[in-house]
């Protein structure tokens, strides 16, 4: 009889324990978040990097727009980037077509370095005017602004 009680005890304290949690673990996530944020701030500064020019100064207002334009350099040596990847002037109109998905509307911004000579900047304009971007401006420093790097 004493055994019969007991096991109806036990049985009792059983289905109390099967009883699922209604509570949430946030530990896991937390530290995944915190992982994230680690990466995140490693990888921010490294995506700010570019190519260093010495840009011209002029006095004129910034263009207006909201749109994120594709950005051509031209460095002090002479050699053409789209972006931060460097490019052959003969390769730059097909990729600029790619990245667009062939949109003539696209803004396209050239720059260049100061030391580098007007004709080759200019053959870069050409080379993207040719390829049918009608919104291409060139990207100069405001008189009292800084250097940019």
């Amino acid at each position: 009889m004493g055994a019969a009680v007991g096991g109806a005890q036990g049985r009792g304290s059983k289905r109390r324990a099967r009883r699922s949690m209604a509570e949430i673990n946030v530990t896991p996530m937390v530290d995944v978040m915190l992982v994230l944020l680690i990466v995140f701030m490693v990888t921010a500064p490294l995506l700010t990097t570019g190519v260093n020019v010495d840009l011209p100064r002029a006095a004129s207002s910034p263009l207006p727009g909201q749109d994120e334009p594709l950005s051509v350099t031209v460095g002090p040596d002479g050699a053409v980037h789209l972006q931060d990847s460097v490019i052959d002037i003969a390769q730059l109109a097909p990729r600029l077509v790619a990245i667009t998905a062939n949109n003539p509307q696209a803004r396209i911004f050239v720059r260049g370095d100061r030391a580098v000579d007007y004709g080759e900047v200019m053959s870069v304009v050409g080379a993207i005017h040719a390829a049918g971007f009608s919104k291409v401006a060139l990207v100069t420093e405001h008189p009292g602004a800084g250097p940019e790097r």
